[in-house]
């Protein structure tokens, strides 16, 4: 804990701080491994509800489909896992035929959260692997996917809701010819209460610290009956929103926004598209305004692109550039808005969505990213260089953005010669329509094992009757896990309409969504504002993290001014105890 002292009036007043972590709660599953293992790790849960997910017993609990033959194998040190053959063959005979692993019938409760894990090989080659749960009514959810390679395990994690009770299957499916082996399955059930309650409790760990003030006079006896004012000056969870280019020339607009939001990100401003849409004709004065803008209210913005990785996103002038007119325009534009920026940004989304598209890598070759990655580097040294991806915590049956393959692409990047020091960020859009709240927690803690700042970057919700109660769920999904850093929605406004989330009308009167957020940040502010100490002169304050003003008064003082001391709580403060004296 930083603790910092205003002097005031004549007199001594000692106050001692204490700061501790709440109560133990629920630790989020971080056995989720990034590595391919030659053995597999025990599965979780003790298998929850899957029987045998071990083949220790054979295949007792598991079947098969069509005439694809399967059985139990073992390792060289006595491990066992269930394989198949002759789903490669049939695959590879009907395209349309998917290669399928071992499944089993399971049993399924209305309105309950389901946590999976398993760990999968493939028979040859590497492989996209997807794991389905097939509900009562029939629909085929996807619960995760994961690159499974041969010769090694990986784990796959995930997760489903199952909204009606009645018999299901667990399986898993790849399109490529290959054989599907399986082994440590694992199927936990939560109910809705049980997951909301675990989920407050993470989130008040997380983001929340105990702080022990003593007031002490000048004698160093304790203080009792003190009274402590508490003034939170600004939350230490970044929560931000997009910001547009109306907000320069639109008062009420710029009281909305900044009445509410620590952290912004330009929808486009800041895009090269938006600053050199002719070729050598660079504007920046209108992301420079919104910056100033920015500063004006001390609101931290993220530097929103230097390169979109999107064929579609590039302008008219620079798709017929050859090789090193291309080369030469870049070097440009980076060396441009870095130099520009750095130093005002905290972040930089550095090549946009690099897992779904490839425009220049299919230019420079496949190290294009790493080498954009360091050439920003080099320059800002200061700011958090992000990967910003879709679909990665919202569609598990994308096979693009996976965990396993964001991690791989995150690999690449730090074991480019030269990146062993880059500052790296996982930044993760969170464009959703219904969420799948067990698979987004999962695909949280299997990127958290990349131990890097992590922020959801672009939330939305798409219109719909669960609009707010969807958006909630993603919100409070990702405030509470411990490995997420900051969120932005990707709410911008706009008078012609919103990309698919608008807060307000264009009055800036809020939408049900935009009551939402009020009614969130509300509560993750929520603190006592004033507290009397006991006969120990002590007084314990549950405080979400931030920077406080605390301004003490005793009735000994008389007309005398009150101390008064500035302090931040935050994620990094430990047990510890700091001792102040102040003259009042």
């Amino acid at each position: 804990m930083r603790v910092f002292m205003q002097k005031l009036g004549l007199s001594l007043l000692w106050i001692s701080l204490f700061q501790g972590w709440v109560a133990q709660s629920l630790e989020y599953d971080y056995t989720a491994s990034i590595e391919c293992l030659r053995d597999p790790l025990k599965p979780l849960y003790n298998g929850g509800i899957i029987q045998n997910g071990e083949f220790n017993s054979g295949l007792m609990g598991w079947s098969t489909h069509r005439d694809i033959k399967a059985g139990v194998s073992s390792s060289p040190s006595g491990n066992k896992f269930a394989v198949v053959e002759g789903a490669a063959s049939l695959s590879g005979a009907d395209a349309a035929v998917p290669s399928r692993s071992v499944y089993q019938r399971i049993r399924l409760q209305r309105d309950t959260h389901y946590s999976l894990s398993a760990w999968l090989q493939v028979s040859a080659g590497s492989a996209h692997v997807k794991a389905f749960v097939r509900t009562p009514n029939g629909e085929r959810v996807v619960a995760g996917s994961v690159a499974a390679q041969s010769g090694c395990w990986s784990m796959l994690k995930g997760g489903m809701t199952a909204y009606s009770s009645g018999p299901g299957e667990i399986f898993f499916e790849s399109d490529a010819p290959v054989d599907i082996w399986v082994d440590n399955v694992a199927l936990q059930p939560f109910m809705f209460d049980e997951w909301d309650a675990h989920r407050q409790q993470s989130a008040g760990k997380a983001r929340r610290s105990t702080v022990r003030v003593v007031a002490r006079g000048a004698d160093g006896a304790p203080m009792a009956n003190a009274t402590v004012i508490i003034e939170l000056l600004r939350s230490g969870f970044p929560f931000g929103n997009t910001m547009t280019k109306e907000i320069i020339d639109l008062p009420a607009y710029e009281k909305w926004f900044t009445s509410r939001f620590t952290v912004a990100t330009f929808e486009n401003e800041m895009k090269w598209y938006s600053t050199e849409w002719t070729q050598n004709n660079e504007d920046y004065r209108v992301p420079d305004a919104m910056l100033k803008l920015a500063q004006k209210y001390n609101i931290k913005v993220r530097g929103h692109n230097v390169f979109w990785n999107d064929q579609n996103s590039q302008m008219k002038w620079v798709k017929p550039l050859n090789l090193n007119q291309l080369k030469a325009a870049m070097q440009k534009r980076l060396k441009s808005v870095v130099t520009r920026y750095a130093g005002k940004v905290i972040h930089w989304d550095v090549v946009n969505e690099n897992l779904h598209f490839n425009y220049f890598e299919g230019k420079l070759g496949p190290n294009a990213s790493p080498m954009i990655y360091q050439q920003v580097g080099q320059i800002d040294r200061n700011a958090i260089l992000f990967m910003n991806e879709f679909n990665t915590l919202e569609q598990p049956g994308d096979p693009n953005p996976v965990p396993s393959k964001y991690i791989a692409k995150m690999k690449q990047i730090q074991g480019y010669a030269g990146n062993g020091g880059l500052k790296l960020g996982v930044g993760l859009e969170s464009h959703f329509s219904t969420p799948n709240i067990p698979y987004m927690r999962s695909a949280l803690d299997t990127l958290a094992q990349l131990k890097l700042p992590m922020w959801l970057t672009e939330v939305d919700v798409v219109k719909g009757p669960n609009q707010v109660k969807y958006l909630e769920q993603v919100l409070r999904e990702g405030y509470a896990h411990p490995s997420v850093n900051g969120m932005i929605m990707w709410a911008a406004w706009h008078a012609k309409g919103c990309y698919v989330m608008c807060l307000t009308d264009n009055n800036f009167k809020n939408l049900p969504v935009g009551n939402l957020v009020d009614k969130l940040i509300a509560e993750w502010k929520t603190h006592k504002t004033a507290a009397t100490t006991g006969a120990d002169g002590a007084v314990e304050l549950d405080l979400p993290h931030g920077d406080y003003n605390l301004t003490v008064s005793h009735p000994s003082l008389g007309t005398k001014a009150a101390a008064s001391h500035a302090m931040t709580v935050d994620a990094a403060s430990s047990a510890s105890e700091h001792h102040i004296v102040i003259e009042v």
